[in-house]
């Protein structure tokens, strides 16, 4: 009997033990989905005299707030803390603890997705503009970091020929990883590193059979970017025998190092930091990120608290500004220690042509090589009359019905998937040709595509002509041809539909974009992973792919930083970015302003920012607008930030002081947004509208006297500039004038613009001025 009850409370204790082992499994299954990743911002100057090292201290705060959490990264340089996984109660937990200054949730960010270097006058051969240029040694010493998708090593963009041995000052490594080697890195590609930790906190191990855990790109999207920052001169480059002849960078001798932190899933925030902690360490001099996601303030905008960093140390921080345009408002990447890029187009075409059965032309885009249609006209069916779906104009995966596609062109709406896809939805239902039909968001923008099927994108315009066709024929046809390269298009530059606009959404008084530069039908490297479109199904491998978006703007003028950074070593990013800005345009030589494909009408500056980059005025700026740290400071001050969300933005020590006062307008920023009061309509219908901005220039050419001049789109705005003219005597003296607006009452969101310029007869130092009401 003693044996069988010993046996049965044995068996109690078994069955207790396993309940609650299965319990605790259950309840830690459930808390790891509860969990988010968090970016945890620590107060460094709080640390406990108990501890010797701040790791020891994170780790501590940590486990006292979650045992079994796990620490993916910490940070010294962007900021002082780390990135875990917590559930909602655990940060909160942590937040209340004392050193902890704030707990970020994770965000994912998307990618912002030749001829350019002759377009911007960067060319070949010995004219005066080339004697500007920096020499190939002086460039050599500039390291370009980029964080993106990673690379593929093998191209002769990343030829390291006739390069000097890796500058003394780099600290950066090759990381090794699936299909990576530390010896695909040479004097070109000195460095390569990927960061995944945060990536596969959220969406789990990533799978090796679709990606390389390592640097290598599988993408595409980063080995654009890099070759278009500052890929080595390439003979014979081409898609397809398109945009054919020598491919280089912006900065064909500067040095690469990328930094891997965007994957198929996306790219998230505690990678994007320790991506660029890394790149801070490692001493690049340029960082460039075609990467954005959604507005917030700044000491909770991680690229924005990392830029800070970046730029304390002397590093250009250059950002796309989105592909979310012509919307109002819809920019990315907004702090002002970023350079904001957004996209124009450049002098080159790859014309296609549509010709219907009543005779008429039309002319389109596309990077279509395969066989072509038949020499004859063909079925012409509209999408949205082949589909028993709601949306299926936009030819969607299997949306559309074969038997009323087989064998005909179909006009495929755009919009809801990716252009190229459209054309492969038509090949799976039996269609032979697609036309891709711009509407109203794209308006005339033309993006050339490199179709699997005899494909050709065209404006709103002439798409809809060809709908009005196809409802009025009882048998439509059409047929489709292409031409191959054309050069010398006119107008151009012009600003392109999908870049995102202003005005700044989180601080309208700085001007966002700064500036644009090329970044429609780009010609860059490519990787071999996966074909031209992205597609799984696009089996063709290419060393070089033409794609448009902000992401190609921004490496453009990350490269043309690094020249002037080669040209200048001694000048802060500031200085940079407004040399940059300053001699940027916005008119053709013709006189007339750059044109917005989005309306055909004249840009503006919540369009182009200062203007298109022209980077041999930048070279020779004559003046600057020059920022310290403690100057973006004082503009943190001037937004009321508490001590705290000022540690958070720039992770040091700083405070307001309360017998100082602080202007957003009197930021030294290379632009002015001002803004004016509307009278209330309870009022006496009068407002008052006169605003003072300050702002000081600094020379960096030779001695001279520079004289101001105005020019305001608005006669009823009357604006004074005091003094009329400043004498610089030496190099680095600085002079300071003041601005001053008056105007009446508009109504509320009425928009004018104009611009100041400084002259001396041989620089022009120009600030495009917005005027808004509200």
């Amino acid at each position: 009997m003693k044996i069988q009850k010993y046996q049965s409370q044995l068996m109690f204790i078994y069955m207790l033990l396993f309940s609650y082992h299965r319990y605790a499994i259950a309840e830690r299954k459930h808390e790891n989905r509860e969990r988010k990743t968090y970016i945890v911002h620590m107060d460094k100057s709080h640390m406990p005299a108990s501890f010797e090292h701040h790791h020891e201290w994170y780790y501590t705060s940590l486990k006292s707030a979650a045992d079994s959490a796990e620490m993916l990264y910490t940070y010294n340089s962007v900021i002082h803390g780390f990135s875990t996984r917590l559930t909602e109660q655990q940060a909160k937990s942590l937040k209340s603890q004392p050193g902890t200054l704030s707990i970020v949730p994770e965000t994912r960010y998307e990618l912002h997705t030749t001829r350019t270097p002759e377009f911007l006058g960067l060319g070949l051969g010995l004219g005066e503009s080339d004697q500007l240029l920096p020499t190939s040694t002086s460039q050599s010493d500039v390291i370009i970091g980029l964080i993106d998708t990673g690379v593929w090593p093998e191209l002769k963009s990343f030829d390291d020929m006739g390069l000097d041995p890796v500058p003394s000052s780099w600290k950066g490594e090759c990381e090794e990883g699936k299909n990576f080697k530390s010896s695909d890195c040479n004097r070109k590609l000195i460095g390569a590193r990927f960061f995944c930790k945060g990536y596969e906190a959220i969406l789990g191990p990533i799978d090796e059979s679709t990606e390389s855990k390592s640097p290598r790109d599988d993408d595409g999207h980063g080995t654009h970017t890099a070759t278009t920052a500052a890929g080595s001169a390439t003979t014979s480059a081409s898609l397809f025998g398109y945009a054919s002849g020598t491919a280089r960078g912006m900065a064909p001798h500067a040095r690469i190092a990328v930094y891997k932190a965007c994957w198929l899933g996306g790219c998230f925030t505690s990678d994007i930091l320790a991506a660029m902690e890394k790149a801070i360490d490692d001493g690049v001099n340029v960082l460039s990120m075609s990467v954005g996601g959604s507005i917030s303030d700044y000491y909770m905008d991680t690229v924005a608290v990392g830029a800070f960093s970046a730029i304390r140390k002397g590093i250009l921080v250059s950002c796309s500004a989105g592909n979310a345009g012509p919307d109002s408002g819809s920019l990315s990447n907004v702090a002002p220690w970023i350079t904001t890029v957004g996209a124009g187009t450049i002098d080159r075409d790859f014309p296609a042509y549509v010709t219907l059965g009543d005779g008429r032309n039309f002319t389109g885009a596309s990077l279509y090589s395969g066989k072509p249609l038949p020499n004859k006209l063909l079925s012409l069916i509209y999408a949205g009359k082949a589909s028993n779906m709601t949306n299926g104009n936009f030819c969607m995966s299997g949306s559309l019905n074969p038997a009323d596609v087989s064998g005909k062109i179909v006009v495929c709406d755009r919009g809801g998937n990716s252009r190229a896809q459209k054309g492969l939805v038509v090949k799976r239902a039996g269609g032979v040709g697609m036309i891709l039909a711009n509407s109203e968001a794209y308006g005339e923008e033309l993006v050339a595509d490199a179709h699997l099927i005899p494909a050709a994108s065209l404006g709103q315009n002439e798409a809809d002509d060809i709908k009005k066709y196809i409802l009025s024929d009882d048998n439509p046809t059409a047929t489709i041809g292409f031409s191959g390269t054309e050069l010398g298009v006119k107008p151009s530059p012009v600003v392109a539909s999908f870049s995102s606009r202003g005005p700044n959404p989180l601080t309208p008084e700085i001007l966002k974009p700064d500036l644009i530069a090329p970044g429609v039908n780009i010609l860059a490297g490519w990787t071999g992973r996966v074909g031209p479109t992205g597609l799984e199904s696009d089996t063709r491998h290419v060393s070089f792919n033409i794609i448009s978006g902000t992401s190609m703007s921004c490496p453009h003028v990350s490269g043309l930083a690094a020249l002037v950074k080669a040209a200048h070593p001694e000048w802060s990013p500031a200085a940079i970015k407004s040399a940059l800005m300053t001699t940027a345009y916005t008119a053709y030589r013709n006189g007339k302003p750059i044109i917005d494909v989005a309306t055909g009408l004249p840009s503006t500056p919540f369009d182009h920012g200062a203007g298109h980059v022209d980077p041999i005025a930048a070279l020779d700026p004559g003046l600057v607008y020059d920022v310290t740290v403690n100057d973006y400071i004082d503009f943190l001050c001037a937004l009321n930030y508490s001590s705290d969300q000022i540690k958070h933005t720039t992770s040091q020590e700083s405070s307001c002081s309360s017998g100082k006062t602080y202007r957003v307008r009197d930021f030294n920023y290379p632009s002015l947004a001002v803004t004016l009061e509307t009278a209330s309509e309870n009022g006496d219908g009068r407002a008052v509208n006169s605003v003072k901005y300050t702002r000081t220039l600094t020379n960096v050419g030779s001695p001279g006297i520079y004289k101001a001049s105005m020019s305001v789109h608005d006669g009823s705005i009357k604006v004074r500039v005091e003094p009329e003219s400043l004498s610089f005597n030496r190099m680095n003296e600085k002079k300071s004038f003041i601005v001053t607006v008056s105007a009446g009452s508009m109504p509320s969101g009425t928009t004018s613009f104009g611009h100041l310029t400084w002259s001396d007869g041989r620089h022009t130092v120009t600030s495009p001025i917005t005027f808004t009401w509200t």
